[in-house]
């Protein structure tokens, strides 16, 4: 392979594409109408590629964060409309994802190699996954809790001894291997089903048609498009578990045919890649500066896509970002559900909300804004127009802010 030259742009037009690539951009965030079609939404997933889902409530869950942070009038409710009609499924992409229905072929890959994989649990499970198949056959769809309760194992999260009902950890194996699905949810309660009774026919038809290799390779493109800037350093590295001189040997074949360009960040050492696609849209960036006003402020969900590589953020945006839910609670040093504060094209801060559900209240523990933003009378009042648009999504009536660092009145 030839050594291609590298596309140098600045870290500013960088960050400005990726925030206008991943629908950051624009006016209206948390406010409550046009209400949001679940066409509307449907695209936004589309063009996202995926969506990352988590249980937490500290406030609204993530994946319905990362939605509302984009859309005017997005209601939690659409996300389980589209579940429902089998129009988005859930399955491991960056993480547990909600993924187009339409893109369920892209993951035959990995559905096989989890099958290939758990050799041990398939034995320890026969009979728990036997039981759980017939009943979902014969009954379907079934949550969890419907399986009578036999013996204990430890599941994935035990780490103190067997609490995991058999049934619910073979659930959870069958969905790693696509032999279940989920077909829709209750609060945090899945309701699991059989794919032939989920997938639509002719998506169900071409997945069972298309080669591992084609599916695979159709996958890494998507997690191109989800990422848009990539480096090789992720363990994520397109949703596979790929060896790092495969990974190399993937680049250099794109790089090749022309698909993917190497960049040149000044200042930055990570060596970054995007899109060949993308490039005159990058460096539109460099002229669009002033687009990205800091009126607009956002605070985005802990695991929204723009956060889902913490060393780009680091390269791209000078922030540091770690999501302390799983630090001891001494340790913490911007509290248990920090969302970033994005404005304009800069993260300026960080704040720690918490939904007091019983009195209809936010409460921001606290607010932190980063070393050398100046809190301008402008940026005061983004920040409060945007609390208030925050409360008002999750139907809070008031907004306390309990503490921030430097001291100012919101």
């Amino acid at each position: 392979m030839s050594t291609p030259t590298p596309v140098r742009v600045s870290t500013g037009a960088a960050r400005r594409f990726l925030i206008e690539a991943l629908g950051l951009t624009g006016d209206g965030a948390y406010a409550p109408t046009p209400r949001a079609s679940a066409n509307r939404v449907l695209n936004t997933i589309r063009r996202m590629e995926a969506v990352q889902l988590d249980p937490v409530a500290a406030v609204e869950r993530n994946q319905h964060l990362v939605l509302a942070a984009r859309l005017t009038g997005y209601s939690p409710k659409t996300m389980a409309q589209l579940l429902a009609a089998r129009r988005v499924f859930e399955y491991w992409a960056n993480a547990a994802c909600v993924i187009p229905i339409e893109d369920y072929w892209m993951f035959g890959g990995v559905r096989e190699r989890m099958r290939r994989a758990d050799r041990r649990e398939r034995a320890v499970l026969r009979g728990p996954a036997l039981v759980v198949l017939r009943e979902l056959e014969r009954n379907g769809p079934l949550p969890s809790r419907a399986f009578v309760a036999g013996r204990r194992i430890a599941g994935y999260w035990d780490n103190t001894g067997p609490k995991t009902k058999a049934t619910s950890h073979a659930l959870n194996v069958l969905w790693y291997r696509g032999e279940v699905m989920v077909v829709r949810r209750e609060g945090v309660e899945r309701y699991f089903d059989l794919p032939h009774r989920v997938v639509p026919a002719d998506v169900l038809r071409h997945a069972e048609r298309v080669s591992m290799a084609d599916a695979d390779a159709a996958l890494f493109d998507k997690y191109l498009r989800a990422y848009r800037i990539f480096d090789l350093g992720d363990f994520r590295f397109g949703w596979r578990r790929i060896p790092a001189p495969e990974r190399r040997q993937i680049v250099e074949r794109y790089i090749d045919e022309g698909t993917i360009v190497p960049l040149e960040l000044p200042g930055v050492k990570r060596r970054y890649f995007a899109l060949a696609e993308d490039v005159e849209r990058i460096r539109r960036h460099e002229r669009d500066a002033g687009a990205f006003s800091a009126d607009h402020v956002r605070f985005l969900a802990p695991l929204d896509n723009l956060l889902w590589r913490r060393e780009r953020l680091a390269d791209l945006f000078d922030f540091t970002y770690t999501w302390e839910i799983y630090t001891p609670a001494h340790k913490r040093r911007f509290g248990y559900y920090t969302m970033p504060i994005l404005a304009g094209d800069r993260l300026i801060g960080r704040m720690d909300p918490r939904l007091d559900r019983a009195r209809g209240r936010l409460v921001v523990q606290a607010l932190h804004l980063e070393p050398g933003v100046k809190a301008t009378p402008a940026l005061r009042r983004a920040l409060r127009g945007t609390l208030d648009a925050f409360a008002t999504f999750h139907g809070a009536g008031d907004v306390t802010v309990e503490r921030t660092s430097p001291r100012l009145t919101l």
